[in-house]
Protein backbone atom coordinates (compact mmCIF):
# COMPACT_ATOMS: atom_id res chain seq x y z
CA UNK A 1 0.00 0.00 0.00
CA UNK A 2 1.08 3.64 -0.41
CA UNK A 3 1.21 4.05 3.39
CA UNK A 4 4.29 1.77 3.55
CA UNK A 5 6.26 3.73 0.92
CA UNK A 6 8.89 6.19 2.19
CA UNK A 7 8.09 9.90 1.95
CA UNK A 8 11.25 10.50 -0.10
CA UNK A 9 11.62 8.14 -3.12
CA UNK A 10 15.44 8.49 -2.96
CA UNK A 11 15.36 6.59 0.34
CA UNK A 12 14.60 3.45 -1.70
CA UNK A 13 17.99 3.58 -3.47
CA UNK A 14 20.02 4.89 -0.51
CA UNK A 15 20.61 1.46 1.12
CA UNK A 16 21.73 0.01 -2.24
CA UNK A 17 24.11 2.93 -2.78
CA UNK A 18 25.51 2.59 0.73
CA UNK A 19 26.08 -1.12 0.15
CA UNK A 20 27.87 -0.41 -3.16
CA UNK A 21 30.06 2.27 -1.54
CA UNK A 22 31.03 -0.10 1.26
CA UNK A 23 31.91 -2.79 -1.27
CA UNK A 24 34.08 -0.33 -3.23
CA UNK A 25 35.78 0.86 -0.04
CA UNK A 26 36.48 -2.72 0.99
CA UNK A 27 37.93 -3.51 -2.43
CA UNK A 28 40.28 -0.53 -2.18
CA UNK A 29 41.48 -1.43 1.30
CA UNK A 30 41.71 -5.19 1.27
CA UNK A 31 45.15 -4.95 -0.38
CA UNK A 32 46.76 -2.50 2.06
CA UNK A 33 46.39 -4.39 5.33
CA UNK A 34 50.02 -5.59 5.17
CA UNK A 35 53.08 -5.07 2.96
CA UNK A 36 53.20 -8.53 1.34
CA UNK A 37 49.85 -8.38 -0.50
CA UNK A 38 49.89 -7.30 -4.12
CA UNK A 39 47.00 -5.26 -5.48
CA UNK A 40 45.50 -6.26 -8.87
CA UNK A 41 47.42 -3.31 -10.37
CA UNK A 42 50.72 -4.88 -9.36
CA UNK A 43 51.38 -2.46 -6.49
CA UNK A 44 52.26 -2.91 -2.82
CA UNK A 45 50.18 -0.17 -1.20
CA UNK A 46 51.85 -0.15 2.23
CA UNK A 47 55.20 0.64 0.59
CA UNK A 48 53.58 3.43 -1.43
CA UNK A 49 52.08 4.87 1.78
CA UNK A 50 55.57 4.91 3.33
CA UNK A 51 56.90 6.73 0.25
CA UNK A 52 54.07 9.24 0.70
CA UNK A 53 55.20 9.88 4.29
CA UNK A 54 58.55 10.99 2.87
CA UNK A 55 56.83 13.35 0.41
CA UNK A 56 54.84 14.92 3.28
CA UNK A 57 57.96 15.51 5.42
CA UNK A 58 60.09 18.62 5.74
CA UNK A 59 62.32 19.39 2.75
CA UNK A 60 66.00 18.43 2.78
CA UNK A 61 68.51 18.79 -0.05
CA UNK A 62 72.17 18.14 -0.79
CA UNK A 63 74.63 19.02 -3.54
CA UNK A 64 78.31 18.37 -4.20
CA UNK A 65 81.32 19.53 -6.17
CA UNK A 66 84.74 17.88 -6.64
CA UNK A 67 85.83 18.28 -3.02
CA UNK A 68 82.82 19.16 -0.86
CA UNK A 69 79.28 17.99 -0.19
CA UNK A 70 76.70 20.32 1.39
CA UNK A 71 73.55 19.20 3.22
CA UNK A 72 70.72 21.68 3.87
CA UNK A 73 67.63 20.92 5.97
CA UNK A 74 64.52 22.89 6.87
CA UNK A 75 63.40 22.47 10.50
CA UNK A 76 59.88 22.86 11.88
CA UNK A 77 58.78 23.42 15.47
CA UNK A 78 55.66 21.75 16.87
CA UNK A 79 54.66 25.09 18.42
CA UNK A 80 56.15 28.45 19.29
CA UNK A 81 57.12 27.02 22.68
CA UNK A 82 58.94 24.03 21.18
CA UNK A 83 62.47 23.71 19.91
CA UNK A 84 62.98 23.13 16.18
CA UNK A 85 63.33 19.44 15.38
CA UNK A 86 66.77 18.38 14.21
CA UNK A 87 66.83 17.03 10.64
CA UNK A 88 70.57 16.50 10.08
CA UNK A 89 72.20 13.54 11.85
CA UNK A 90 75.95 13.01 12.10
CA UNK A 91 76.94 9.35 11.59
CA UNK A 92 80.75 9.56 11.59
CA UNK A 93 83.44 12.18 11.03
CA UNK A 94 83.10 11.64 7.27
CA UNK A 95 79.36 10.94 6.95
CA UNK A 96 75.92 12.35 7.82
CA UNK A 97 72.35 12.24 6.59
CA UNK A 98 69.35 14.54 6.24
CA UNK A 99 65.91 13.03 6.77
CA UNK A 100 62.37 13.58 5.60
CA UNK A 101 59.52 11.61 7.16
CA UNK A 102 59.26 9.92 10.55
CA UNK A 103 62.09 11.08 12.81
CA UNK A 104 61.74 8.05 15.11
CA UNK A 105 62.34 5.68 12.18
CA UNK A 106 65.41 7.71 11.20
CA UNK A 107 66.78 7.28 14.75
CA UNK A 108 66.69 3.49 14.33
CA UNK A 109 68.62 3.73 11.06
CA UNK A 110 71.08 6.22 12.59
CA UNK A 111 71.89 3.77 15.41
CA UNK A 112 72.45 0.98 12.89
CA UNK A 113 74.70 3.15 10.68
CA UNK A 114 76.76 4.39 13.63
CA UNK A 115 77.33 0.82 14.86
CA UNK A 116 78.42 -0.27 11.39
CA UNK A 117 80.87 2.64 11.17
CA UNK A 118 82.29 1.86 14.62
CA UNK A 119 82.69 -1.85 13.82
CA UNK A 120 84.34 -1.10 10.49
CA UNK A 121 86.79 1.34 12.08
CA UNK A 122 87.59 -1.16 14.85
CA UNK A 123 88.20 -4.10 12.48
CA UNK A 124 89.85 -2.35 9.52
CA UNK A 125 91.20 0.84 11.17
CA UNK A 126 89.62 2.85 8.33
CA UNK A 127 86.40 4.82 7.79
CA UNK A 128 83.37 3.04 6.33
CA UNK A 129 82.81 3.23 2.58
CA UNK A 130 79.74 5.42 1.92
CA UNK A 131 78.23 3.37 -0.89
CA UNK A 132 78.62 0.08 0.97
CA UNK A 133 76.82 1.39 4.06
CA UNK A 134 74.00 2.87 1.96
CA UNK A 135 73.56 -0.52 0.25
CA UNK A 136 73.29 -2.17 3.69
CA UNK A 137 70.66 0.38 4.79
CA UNK A 138 68.73 -0.27 1.58
CA UNK A 139 68.86 -4.03 2.27
CA UNK A 140 67.58 -3.41 5.79
CA UNK A 141 64.73 -1.26 4.42
CA UNK A 142 63.83 -3.86 1.79
CA UNK A 143 63.63 -6.64 4.40
CA UNK A 144 60.87 -4.65 6.12
CA UNK A 145 58.74 -4.97 2.98
CA UNK A 146 58.82 -8.79 2.94
CA UNK A 147 57.32 -9.58 6.33
CA UNK A 148 53.62 -9.26 7.13
CA UNK A 149 54.31 -8.50 10.80
CA UNK A 150 56.60 -5.54 9.94
CA UNK A 151 56.04 -2.22 8.24
CA UNK A 152 58.35 -0.23 5.92
CA UNK A 153 60.44 2.58 7.38
CA UNK A 154 58.50 5.81 6.85
CA UNK A 155 61.60 7.92 6.23
CA UNK A 156 63.74 8.94 3.28
CA UNK A 157 67.42 9.77 3.73
CA UNK A 158 69.94 11.87 1.85
CA UNK A 159 73.24 10.29 2.91
CA UNK A 160 76.31 12.45 2.26
CA UNK A 161 79.97 11.87 2.92
CA UNK A 162 83.52 11.68 1.60
CA UNK A 163 85.72 8.63 1.23
CA UNK A 164 88.82 7.69 -0.81
CA UNK A 165 86.84 8.19 -4.02
CA UNK A 166 85.71 11.72 -3.13
CA UNK A 167 82.35 13.27 -2.13
CA UNK A 168 79.17 11.19 -2.39
CA UNK A 169 75.43 11.85 -2.19
CA UNK A 170 72.90 9.01 -1.99
CA UNK A 171 69.12 8.91 -1.58
CA UNK A 172 67.45 5.95 0.15
CA UNK A 173 63.76 5.07 -0.11
CA UNK A 174 61.39 3.03 2.14
CA UNK A 175 61.08 0.55 -0.76
CA UNK A 176 64.75 -0.41 -0.46
CA UNK A 177 65.86 1.49 -3.58
CA UNK A 178 68.86 3.79 -3.43
CA UNK A 179 70.35 6.19 -5.98
CA UNK A 180 73.49 8.33 -6.23
CA UNK A 181 73.18 11.97 -7.28
CA UNK A 182 75.18 15.13 -7.87
CA UNK A 183 72.32 17.13 -6.31
CA UNK A 184 68.96 16.08 -4.91
CA UNK A 185 66.00 17.32 -2.83
CA UNK A 186 63.33 15.27 -1.04
CA UNK A 187 60.34 16.07 1.17
CA UNK A 188 57.41 18.45 0.93
CA UNK A 189 57.57 21.18 -1.75
CA UNK A 190 60.92 19.75 -2.90
CA UNK A 191 59.93 20.03 -6.59
CA UNK A 192 60.77 23.77 -6.53
CA UNK A 193 64.21 23.01 -5.09
CA UNK A 194 64.82 20.31 -7.71
CA UNK A 195 63.94 22.78 -10.47
CA UNK A 196 66.53 25.23 -9.11
CA UNK A 197 69.19 22.52 -8.75
CA UNK A 198 68.61 21.31 -12.32
CA UNK A 199 68.88 24.89 -13.61
CA UNK A 200 72.26 25.59 -11.98
CA UNK A 201 73.59 22.03 -11.90
CA UNK A 202 76.36 22.70 -14.43
CA UNK A 203 77.96 25.29 -12.08
CA UNK A 204 78.24 23.03 -9.03
CA UNK A 205 81.27 20.95 -10.00
CA UNK A 206 83.71 23.85 -10.29
CA UNK A 207 82.31 26.32 -7.72
CA UNK A 208 83.89 26.90 -4.31
CA UNK A 209 82.36 26.01 -0.94
CA UNK A 210 80.77 29.43 -0.31
CA UNK A 211 79.02 29.36 -3.68
CA UNK A 212 77.89 25.77 -3.09
CA UNK A 213 76.34 26.70 0.27
CA UNK A 214 74.62 29.71 -1.32
CA UNK A 215 73.18 27.51 -4.08
CA UNK A 216 71.90 25.10 -1.43
CA UNK A 217 70.17 27.85 0.54
CA UNK A 218 68.73 29.46 -2.61
CA UNK A 219 67.22 26.07 -3.54
CA UNK A 220 65.84 25.60 -0.02
CA UNK A 221 64.39 29.12 -0.11
CA UNK A 222 62.29 28.05 -3.11
CA UNK A 223 60.53 25.39 -0.98
CA UNK A 224 59.18 27.88 1.58
CA UNK A 225 55.84 29.66 1.31
CA UNK A 226 55.77 33.23 -0.01
CA UNK A 227 55.16 34.62 3.49
CA UNK A 228 57.93 32.51 5.06
CA UNK A 229 61.68 32.99 4.94
CA UNK A 230 64.77 31.09 6.00
CA UNK A 231 66.26 31.95 9.39
CA UNK A 232 69.09 30.56 11.51
CA UNK A 233 66.42 28.89 13.66
CA UNK A 234 64.59 26.94 10.95
CA UNK A 235 67.56 26.08 8.72
CA UNK A 236 70.66 23.98 9.28
CA UNK A 237 73.62 23.41 6.95
CA UNK A 238 76.31 20.74 7.25
CA UNK A 239 79.50 20.47 5.20
CA UNK A 240 81.90 17.55 4.66
CA UNK A 241 85.00 17.71 2.48
CA UNK A 242 87.78 15.39 1.38
CA UNK A 243 90.21 17.27 3.65
CA UNK A 244 88.07 18.22 6.67
CA UNK A 245 85.51 16.31 8.76
CA UNK A 246 81.79 16.94 9.28
CA UNK A 247 80.83 20.35 10.62
CA UNK A 248 77.64 22.36 10.88
CA UNK A 249 77.68 26.02 9.99
CA UNK A 250 77.35 28.34 12.98
CA UNK A 251 74.47 30.79 13.25
CA UNK A 252 76.79 33.69 12.34
CA UNK A 253 78.05 31.94 9.18
CA UNK A 254 74.51 30.95 8.23
CA UNK A 255 73.12 34.46 8.74
CA UNK A 256 75.76 35.95 6.43
CA UNK A 257 74.66 33.68 3.59
CA UNK A 258 70.93 34.13 4.29
CA UNK A 259 71.39 37.91 4.03
CA UNK A 260 72.65 37.49 0.45
CA UNK A 261 69.70 35.36 -0.76
CA UNK A 262 67.47 36.58 -3.55
CA UNK A 263 64.35 38.32 -2.26
CA UNK A 264 61.00 36.66 -3.00
CA UNK A 265 58.70 38.42 -5.41
CA UNK A 266 55.18 39.12 -4.16
CA UNK A 267 52.67 37.13 -6.16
Amino acid sequence: SRRNLPANPSDLVAPALRKENLATMFRNHQYDMDCITWSPNGRILQVEYAMEAVKQGTPVLALRNKTHVVLVAFKRAQSELAQHQKKIVKIDEHMAFGLSGLTADAAVLADYMRNECLNHRYVFDAPMNIGRLVAQVADKSQQKTQNSSKRPFGVGLLVVGCDEKGPHLFETCPSGNYFEYYAMAIGGRSTSAKTYLEKYFSEFENCDLDALVKHGLEAMNKTTASDQSLTVKNTSVAVISTTSPYRELSEEELQKVINTLEEKKDK
